[in-house]
């Protein structure tokens, strides 16, 4: 229901103007001039949709798979919806905040509590810290705004004039918290122990919806409020978003459990986004958004993929697949096509947002834009490699006992994704005009 809702969001959604539309406002702290304010524009509509497509998929993964605490289960990925949804409406930087924070909650319940082996606690922690510290520093500039502005309204603050001093301070405050999220090299350690903890459906919410709200953050607060400050750190976001594509990509290609391979490269992509993001040109903002949501379908499809490997199997270990291709035809079929969509094979929803990014890029520096593509060509290694050791090879009956392919549920499950890969692929148009 509230999938088919946001819908209407986007139906009724006016292209022609820049304003914020379905804008609400509940006072919420009167003396204080702090609103309960909220409303979407053509950047956050996407998001909003994406959000309320994808919670329903976790519940329909977790039907299953969970056998502990159900009705639990339901209720922290209900939460965990309306404070994302909140999030990407907010617009006020107060609010924006407290959503931005609660989203921890429910996720470090889902990883510790329904996590798949012994060290899923530790994994709970070491999200739930490494966000929350980054995120403090966030609180102090708000407060330091609100203090030198009276207001914490964005559409306010966004007509205010802060000193180069001044921005450049307030956009390393919030660069710490947003940098944690993306995750950006050197503070990614998180992402991967994170995902291999949690179960499936975590690993969806995750990868599809949690890693978007940094770069979502840079876009909506950083950028538009300090843009002095953006102009003078654009070459040390090049350079940690270039070692990041590379890093993390060699890194996967040496991974041997298939959740940290996918992992690892959700950090290159990520980074990827935010060399688009900071060419702070029309083709780089328009490619990195479209890379986000491209990201929130390919790679929640490929954790979903790895999620029906492990319920028949219950290993993530790569040496014990082999041969798939002769009991789940079906499932390699479309774990290929994701794996083609992963690399950004044209015709997918990748290929779009890659090429419009390196495109920006290239008008700011062509060096950057370069070394970025080489994440491309590290991408397709790592994905191929992949797809061969799982699909193809020798049969390991010793180990793959079950020959179940996907059942109707699941393809279900996978036919929204394909759609949607493909529709973005083929006619982006759809998502640019908004």
């Amino acid at each position: 229901i509230t999938f088919l809702y946001s819908l209407f969001f986007w139906i009724r959604f006016e292209n022609d103007t820049a304003k914020f539309q379905f804008v609400e406002t509940i006072r919420w702290l009167p003396y204080s001039n702090i609103n309960f304010y909220i409303g979407i524009d053509g950047i956050s509509l996407f998001f909003v949709i994406l959000t309320t497509f994808l919670t329903p998929i976790c519940i329909l993964v977790g039907f299953y798979s969970v056998k502990s605490y159900k009705k639990e289960y339901m209720i922290a990925f209900f939460i965990c919806e309306s404070f994302l949804i909140a999030v990407f409406c907010s617009l006020d930087l107060l609010i924006f905040y407290v959503f931005f924070e609660s989203v921890l909650i429910p996720m470090f319940i889902i990883i510790g509590v329904w996590g798949s082996r012994q060290r899923k606690i530790k994994a709970a922690y070491q999200f739930f810290l490494y966000t929350l510290m980054g995120s403090l520093f966030m609180l102090l500039a708000i407060l330091f705004i609100f203090f030198q502005t009276g207001t914490t309204d964005l559409q306010i603050l966004l007509t205010t004039e802060f000193s180069e001093r001044r921005q450049i301070l307030l956009w390393i405050a919030f660069f710490a918290s947003f940098s944690v999220k993306v995750p950006m090299v050197p503070v990614h350690i998180w992402l991967p122990e994170a995902h291999v903890e949690a179960p499936t459906a975590g690993s969806v919410i995750l990868a599809g919806i949690l890693l978007k709200l940094g770069t979502y953050g840079f876009l909506r607060f950083s950028i538009p409020m300090f843009p002095e400050a953006t102009l003078y750190f654009t070459p040390f976001i090049y350079t940690l978003s270039v070692i990041a594509i590379i890093y993390t990509s060699l890194t996967t290609i040496r991974q041997i459990d298939l959740k940290k391979i996918i992992a690892y490269s959700s950090v290159a992509h990520m980074n990827f986004v935010t060399i688009g993001m900071f060419s702070l040109n029309i083709q780089g903002i328009e490619g990195s958004i479209l890379l986000m949501l491209s990201h929130g379908l390919v790679s929640s499809a490929l954790f979903l993929c790895v999620g029906a490997l492990y319920d028949r199997h219950k290993t993530r270990i790569v040496k014990y697949y082999g041969g798939l291709v002769s009991t789940m035809p079906i499932f390699s079929t479309i774990f290929l096509f994701f794996t083609l969509a992963n690399m950004s094979l044209p015709g997918t929803s990748s290929f779009i947002g890659e090429f419009l990014i390196l495109v920006g890029a290239f008008q700011r520096n062509s060096l950057v834009a370069t070394l970025a593509a080489l994440g491309m060509i590290l991408g397709a290694a790592y994905s191929l490699w992949l797809y061969n050791r799982v699909v193809f090879g020798n049969f390991k009956p010793n180990f793959i006992l079950k020959f179940s392919d996907l059942n109707r549920r699941e393809v279900l499950i996978f036919l929204p994704f394909i759609v949607g890969v493909i529709w973005m692929g083929v006619y982006p148009e759809v998502f640019l005009e908004c």
